[in-house]
Order: C-alpha cells, then structure tokens, then sequence
C-alpha cells in the first residue's frame, strides 16, 4: 500500500512513476490526496466538536453547584447537541476512511525510476542472456511426450485423482523433482537464507498482507469453510512471519527460504502454452525472502539475482534475465527482473522465476518496522522475494535441452549426487 504521506512529498514523481504503468496516474493521485484532504477535514471537525463539548460539560457541574439552573440545563443541551453532531461526523469519517482504504487497496505500487514503460511483454527489456541454444536431435520431443514414454509424470492420472493441472509425479520424476528441490534448498542455505517450513495455508490477514488481497483473490483457492486460502507461492507465509514486528536495525537483513507446494487457479489459462509442465495448478518451489533496511533494497535485488543466475548456470541451461516493463510487472513490485529459460523441443522462452523488490508497499500492509537507531523512531523495512527456483518449467528444459538418443535423458553434474543417478533411462 502507498504511504500518502510520501505521495504529499512526491506528487509529480509518484504521478510520473505510475503512469509507467499504463494508468491515469494523474486522476489516481489526486482521487487519493482530495479524499485525504476531505478526512482529515472531518477529523479535525469531528475532535472540535468534541472538545467544545467537553468544554460545556466541565461548566454545567459548576452552574448546577452555583444555583444557575437554567444555564445549566441550556449548556447540557447545547453539550448533546455537539455530542450527536460528533457521531453524524464520525460516521461520515468513517466512510471516507474506508474509501480511501479500498483506493489504496486498488492503487499498484509505483514503478521505480529505472523501470521501463510498456503495457504488454513486448515492452520488457533483455538485460542479460547466458549461454546458447541447445543443439539436439531433429527427432527431439517435448517433454510432455518424453515423460509419458519414461513413466515419469502421469497427467492423466492426475486428471483421475484431481482434475487438469495436477500432474502425478512417479518414480524417477519425483526423485528429480526431490532432488531439485534439496539443491535449491542447500544453495540458499550457502547464500546465508535460514530455512523454514510454513503452512500451505493462510488466513485473510496474511494474503492481504502481501498483495494478494484484493488483487488476486480470483486467482487463488479458498476453502470457504475456514476461510482460509491455499498459498500461491510461499512468498505469503514466509513474508508474513513479520507481520506486526518491529525489528532491531543490527538484526536486518532478514533472510529466509522455504519450500512449498503452490497453488493457482489459472483462470482463463488455454491452448497450446499450457500443455505438459508449461502451466499447472499445482507446482512445487522453492521461494527466497528478504526484509532489509530501506537504503540495502536495490543492492539485495541484486544479490538476489546473482543467487537465482547461479542455479541456472549450475544446471547448465541457456537462459535470459528481463526487467519487466510497468504494465507487466504484478501489483505490488517497484521493480521485477523475470528469469526465462530456452525450451528446445517447443522452441520457446519459459518463465521460471520472478525477482522482485516492493519497496515499502508491503510492509505498510504487513505494519513491519524497524527501529531506526540514530532517530529512535519505527519506520518501514523493504521487502524482497524470488523464486528460486519453481521447478516445473525447470523440469520442462532439462528433460528436453538433454534428451540423447536411445532414450536417455542426461543429468547435470550438479544434480547427479541428489538423484544418484548420471542419466535418465527409458
């Protein structure tokens, strides 16, 4: 959520910055600071009425000892009569509040001042590209074909016990998806992230504490009964471990990484970019967190992408880095570098991770502070998250970048000690 105080100071900038975006940044601004304006207006009526009221009060017991009924009794009533107008006022505030809540709500975090403008993907910049297209057989298959001949992933079995989008992994398929997952794990753990194990499943406060609510609340699964919701991506619990905490300025930065199973609708999600690995409802990753001072925000984004270019060049893949453009980037990112990973048999880039700074916007939902050691005073940390990495379209390129002839899949270096394995025969 935006700090109003911060749009006060920067109205033209926090204006220039969002229309990257693609908005009516200028009518979005001024909606929120006229409806500031108008509550703290009848904030200030509000305690004067109040106070006038209390003055009276604190007279008529004087009046009433001094044997001036009559006065006494028209204080008393000119007293209720501000009393009642203060509660018409404080409804109508309440009102107000709740409308600029919900315009804060729908108002995405401001892009920052390197972010390029675009509405669409086409808009996004290349900003690093590793290796080359892998060379392989004319007869290469893509991977969905591959693992249904391996036995390694049954999507019609998922189908049977679930629905589309819920793949059985089998045999060799779950020790590779069990190995990716302990090398991520293990990698984070080198770059100095403590690892935790957090519920699936959380409450209201938690998904609107990270942004989820109300932007995404369509996309996700809710089990109406407890109303709780089933994670997106483990950047919702992770983050919201520091929720309502004020930390000590020595103990930032805050590092954490975990491993979940995710879940998403994919409302709408069709054709041919869907097929096998490419788009599931259910997806395991391994997620990076980090809740750092202000002023070490960009430089953590950028450890942060370091950490996640390492994977990739360890499991040997040709892969590009993109800043996203303001109108590709999610709700609440100031800044957002997308991982996209060569798919050789489909011929195509693949997402596999989003590293993402939010600035403040987070943790004024979250209320996560910390205390400034020269002023004393709280202020809000930064928050950051990356993907590092989600395995299924991880699973996608390294079953087609490495398929041999005589059906045999090859393992990279980094993975056989997890999968005791050298390759994948079939």
């Amino acid at each position: 959520m935006l700090q109003i105080a911060q749009i006060k100071e920067n109205q033209l900038d926090f204006e220039k910055r969002l229309a990257k975006r693609g908005l009516d940044s200028k009518t979005i601004i001024t909606k929120i600071l006229d409806k500031d304006e108008l509550r703290r207006n009848l904030q200030t009526h509000r305690d004067q009425l109040l106070a006038s009221a209390n003055a009276l009060s604190a007279e008529i017991g004087s009046l009433y000892k001094e044997g001036k009924t009559a006065l006494a009794d028209e204080k008393k009533t000119q007293s209720q009569t501000l009393k009642e107008q203060s509660k018409t006022v404080e409804m109508q505030l309440e009102i107000v509040e709740n409308d600029l809540k919900n315009i804060l709500n729908d108002t995405p975090n401001v892009p920052h001042a390197k972010v390029p403008e675009g509405k669409t993907p086409e808009d996004n910049v290349e900003v690093f590209k590793h290796g080359s297209i892998p060379q392989i057989s004319a007869n290469a298959k893509p991977h969905w074909e591959i693992v249904g001949e391996a036995g390694m992933i049954d999507f019609e079995l998922g189908v049977k016990v679930t629905g589309a989008g819920f793949p059985v992994y089998i045999g060799a398929g779950a020790k590779l998806q069990r190995a990716l997952i302990n090398f991520f794990l293990d990698e984070a753990g080198k770059a100095g992230y403590t690892e935790v194990q957090v519920p699936i499943l959380v409450n209201k406060e938690s998904a609107y504490g990270t942004g989820q609510l109300p932007d995404k609340d369509g996309q996700m699964y809710f089990a109406n009964e407890d109303n709780l919701y089933l994670i997106p991506t483990a950047e919702v619990p992770i983050t919201n471990i520091f929720r309502d905490v004020i930390l000590p300025e020595n103990s930032l930065p805050q590092k954490r990484v975990g491993y979940t199973p995710c879940f998403r609708r994919e409302a709408g999600s069709y054709g041919k970019d869907v097929r096998g690995l490419n788009r599931l409802h259910q997806f395991d990753k391994v997620e990076i967190v980090q809740i750092v001072h202000p002023s070490k925000s960009y430089e953590a984004l950028e450890e942060m992408v370091d950490h996640v270019k390492s994977l990739m060049e360890k499991l040997e893949l040709h892969y590009r880095i993109l800043l996203l453009c303001g109108g590709d980037m999610g709700f609440t990112s100031a800044m957002t570098y997308d991982f996209e990973v060569w798919s050789a048999a489909q011929k195509r880039w693949l997402e596999v991770s989003s590293t993402s700074c939010f600035e403040t916007y987070q943790a004024n939902r979250l209320k996560c502070r910390f205390k400034n050691s020269e002023t004393g005073k709280n202020e809000l940390v930064h928050t950051l998250n990356g993907s590092a990495i989600a395995l299924p379209r991880i699973v996608a390129a390294l079953i087609e970048n490495n398929q041999m002839d005589g059906n045999k899949i090859n393992i990279p270096k980094v993975l056989r000690p997890y999968l005791g394995m050298d390759e994948i025969s079939y």
